[in-house]
């Protein structure tokens, strides 16, 4: 067999020979091609970290370039409408064909197969009403009884993104267009930056185990820091964020390359650092004492409206918490409930695939449990993650959903490709960057004109489909109306899938069978399952 540097060498002359017929003279061609082609060949020939180069070297390269445009071809020449991940591309065009208030109809019927397991619908009526006849921006007042500045929500808007995964001119945009079309943006857990205050649009000043913005030098939460910033008349509402789902139990990432001084000033930390925020809160440890912090945040703040976000791990931690709250007799504004489909700028690949209850099933968890526990006049329920359409809105409107959150769609609205370079600081559309070069291509009069279209569009289509199955407002969708193909005999309605509970159904003798286990493992004074553990504890050590 040919040594490696003889094929280079073999190969060499071929090329020599082919541009010697075009005239291309042999000292230019060494000169410029041959010498240094035949070094590389040398290197890759004895380095140690390939052996793809070692055994080919030169050609062997060709692996590594065609490696990074595969997500490119994959896109733009092999992938069908229907296709793409995380968002396929059905869905990306709908989102920029209603940000740029285009055509957003299509043509020759569903390109979805109906007959898939897994495929929903709504139920339309034969008594459908005309959308003129459906209030075309509704809006959702937050605030339980102990909260002093209410605040009414758009039924969609913009999701928690930082100063930190988006660039400064992609937070401008998001911010113009929720003040021109009368919806929140959430500024993330990476603190209030001045972009997110800039042009007006009301704001959800989110928390997270890092107090970016009301932290101490040893990153504990500063209550005379919150204060401060909390009173701000652009600050509608403070979440508490618990968890996300693309990264439960994680905390955030903010890589090195993005941590400009610019951001860290605004964080509280070193620039130019990695910066992982812890996974679990310090300013609390048990149900009882969530529940205090948010009491004492909602004093802090004036009686702003206080929520948390979570994805949904163990059932018997949220159970904790709602009985928290009837022993305190003290409640959150919202809760918002994350999917583990939730999209983030980083994240190990194994929290996004394998960590956290998809949307759907959380958001039934949370809703049942908040209607169990009698509490659920008072708190609203915001979901989030993977909402794109119309249709999306009303099925978790459906499930539970008071309102919904959308980050990836915005960041569509915004000029988002899917280029899935989040987590490298080279967004090729200056929208997941901190690189001067990349984000000066984003313009913000134009993104933010796309922002507000978008979001429009999209409330108005959930209208649209609501005034089809004949109903006037989102709060009167429910689960009966959104059907589920289960198998391909069978097709049930959501109330089935998630059978609805009865108010106040915790505080009865016998506990929903759905719901008992979970019931009994929770308790108010700590997160972690108890009555039966010691039990299961006992059989697990009978079996070994």
């Amino acid at each position: 067999m040919l040594n490696p540097i003889t094929i280079a060498l073999l190969l060499l002359n071929v090329l020599f020979g082919a541009l010697a017929l075009f005239g291309v003279s042999a000292a230019l061609f060494t000169l410029f091609i041959s010498f240094p082609l035949l070094l590389l060949a040398v290197y890759d020939t004895y380095q140690g970290k390939h052996a793809i180069m070692r055994n080919f070297p030169v050609i062997g390269r060709f692996r590594w370039f065609m490696e990074s445009i595969r997500p490119f071809i994959q896109q733009y020449l092999i992938e069908s409408d229907t296709g793409g991940a995380p968002i396929s591309r059905m869905f990306r065009t709908i989102v920029y064909q209603r940000a740029k208030n285009s055509r957003d109809t299509v043509p020759f019927g569903t390109q979805v197969d109906t007959y898939k397991t897994g495929y929903e619908w709504i139920g339309h009526s034969i008594g459908a009403l005309s959308v003129a006849d459906v209030n075309c921006q509704p809006r959702v007042t937050i605030g339980s009884k102990d909260c002093l500045q209410p605040y009414s929500a758009s039924i969609l808007n913009i999701s928690a993104m930082s100063f930190g995964s988006l660039s400064k001119p992609a937070l401008q945009a998001l911010n113009k267009g929720a003040k021109e079309g009368g919806f929140y943006h959430n500024t993330g857990e990476g603190g209030v930056s001045p972009y997110h205050l800039e042009h007006g649009g009301d704001v959800v000043w989110q928390i997270g185990t890092g107090y970016f913005g009301c932290r101490t030098k040893e990153g504990n939460f500063d209550p005379n820091k919150f204060a401060e910033q909390a009173v701000h008349p652009a600050i509608k509402m403070i979440e508490i964020k618990l968890s996300q789902g693309a990264k439960p139990g994680h905390g955030g990432i903010l890589p090195a390359t993005k941590n400009t001084p610019e951001i860290a000033k605004i964080r509280g930390v070193e620039p130019h650092t990695q910066v992982d925020s812890p996974p679990g809160h310090s300013a609390f440890s048990s149900p009882l004492e969530l529940v205090l912090f948010i009491k004492t945040l909602r004093e802090l703040s004036g009686g702003k409206p206080i929520g948390f976000k979570l994805s949904v791990g163990r059932k018997s931690e949220f159970m904790a918490i709602c009985k928290a709250m009837v022993s305190l007799n003290i409640t959150p504004d919202f809760i918002t409930v994350d999917g583990g489909e939730g999209g983030t700028g980083a994240a190990p690949l194994e929290y996004s695939n394998s960590i956290g209850s998809p949307l759907r099933e959380a958001l039934a968890l949370v809703d049942d449990c908040l209607t169990g526990f009698g509490l659920r006049d008072e708190v609203k329920v915001i979901a989030s993650g993977k909402i794109i359409s119309g249709f999306h809105l009303v099925k978790n409107l459906a499930l539970g959903a008071d309102i919904c959150n959308s980050a990836r769609g915005m960041m569509m609205a915004l000029g988002c490709v899917q280029s899935l370079s989040c987590n490298t600081n080279h967004c090729p559309t200056g929208v997941a960057t901190q690189d001067p070069a990349l984000s000066r291509g984003l313009v913000v009069t134009d993104k933010a004109q796309r922002v507000y279209q978008f979001q429009r569009k999209t409330v108005h289509a959930a209208v649209d489909i609501l005034s089809s199955a004949g109903i006037t407002h989102p709060y009167e969708v429910n689960r009966t109306h959104i059907f589920r193909r289960v198998n391909q005999q069978e097709v049930k309605r959501y109330d089935q899938i998630f059978p609805l509970l009865e108010k106040g159904a915790f505080f009865k003798d016998e506990i929903p069978e759905q719901y008992k286990l979970d019931y009994n493992e929770s308790s108010e004074k700590t997160f972690m399952p108890v009555e039966n553990l010691s039990e299961i504890n006992e059989q697990l050590q009978s079996v070994s």
